[in-house]
């Protein structure tokens, strides 16, 4: 039956369970929404810790877990940009149930009478009276699991198009190859890419107050708030799992206005070999060119100040079952702006 059809069908179903059945059959129906990856991944719930990391993502009944224990936390925290025009994936399929914890599920639904005879009678027919499948493979309940889809509406248009009815995959063997969203070690590592959280980039500026008109401004970040982060996400009934690693790579300036010399002269500063970006100035500073600033060639005036971007470009790679040497996904990109006011040097004439 079609995913969004199931998802409908539970919403009927919930309105005349009780909360504790509520917590074995909803994850089965629910309406896939994962959050965007900020943790935990598919249809259920999460638990995390004082500190704000998921605790292993326990997810009720999604295919698909996250661990973000070595994720960027925080209020100021965002998700990654990818370059170019890819994105992680908008819906997978991956083992969810064993053969007796889907026949359980079907038949309480089917008792409810909430779906109506034709429907329940043609998942009986499917599932349970051998076209094509026979009491919900119970025969071979050691050798394999059912298999459902699960989605990221984060990531649209395409959340909703993995619409494979619930399926059997045997141990060992491929999904159909009708299923190209089938779960993999790289596709789980596309998911885990989602949920990667990095920190802002609220560059320090010096001289302190106001940057002046022709002086340099100093530009730098710290080493200690730049650094790889990862997410590892895993299929709870099999192992398979990937973890995506982040790791800080260069950062990019682009001062709000096209009056403005940059260092270099690309905007581009990389990082130094201690995990840090410029270098903080320090008084008497103030005629020298920073390695990584810019200087502001006309004063932001009645405008108000200038929206200085500041965007770190992170590289992205990943390792997992199979595959213990890191490959590459899509570089990733995060930025804010912050404002910066230039005034006029004053001269004082005597």
């Amino acid at each position: 039956m079609p995913t969004l059809k199931r998802a409908k069908r539970a919403l009927a179903v919930g309105a005349t369970i009780g909360a504790s059945l509520m917590l074995l059959t909803a994850p089965a129906h629910a309406d896939k929404t994962p959050g965007g990856g900020g943790g935990s991944v598919g249809s259920g719930s999460a638990s995390g810790d004082s500190s704000g990391h998921d605790v292993s993502a326990q997810a009720t009944g999604s295919t698909v877990q996250t661990d973000t224990h070595n994720n960027g936390s925080g209020p100021s925290v965002g998700p990654l940009a990818p370059v170019g025009n890819w994105t992680p994936p908008p819906c997978w399929y991956a083992p969810r149930y064993s053969a007796t914890e889907f026949k359980k599920l079907e038949e309480h639904t089917w008792s409810l009478e909430s779906t109506g005879y034709e429907w329940d009678a043609q998942q009986r027919r499917h599932y349970a009276e051998g076209h094509p499948y026979k009491d919900f493979n119970l025969a071979k309940k050691d050798k394999g699991y059912w298999w459902e889809s699960d989605s990221d509406k984060s990531y649209p248009p395409g959340w909703d198009s993995c619409t494979k009815p619930t399926f059997w995959v045997d141990n060992g063997d491929p999904p159909p190859a009708d299923t190209p969203q089938a779960v993999t070690p790289e596709i789980l590592a596309e998911i885990a890419y989602a949920a990667v959280r990095v920190p802002d980039t609220h560059v320090a500026l010096a001289p302190n107050g106001a940057s002046k008109v022709n002086l340099p401004t100093w530009a730098w970040l710290d080493k200690t708030d730049f650094k790889p982060v990862s997410v590892r996400a895993y299929v709870p009934l099999t192992g398979m799992n990937a973890t995506t690693t982040a790791t800080p790579t260069s950062l990019k300036i682009e001062p709000g206005t096209p009056d403005a010399e940059l260092y270099p002269g690309s905007g581009e500063c990389t990082f130094n070999g201690d995990g840090s970006i410029g270098t903080p100035y320090v008084k008497g500073d103030a005629d020298k060119t920073p390695p990584c600033g810019l200087t502001y060639l006309r004063a932001s005036g009645s405008d108000g100040p200038y929206k200085l971007k500041a965007t770190i470009t992170w590289k992205i790679s990943w390792t997992g079952t199979g595959h213990p040497n890191p490959k590459n996904l899509p570089d990733g990109t995060f930025g804010t702006t912050q404002d910066v006011t230039v005034d006029e040097i004053q001269a004082i004439n005597r």
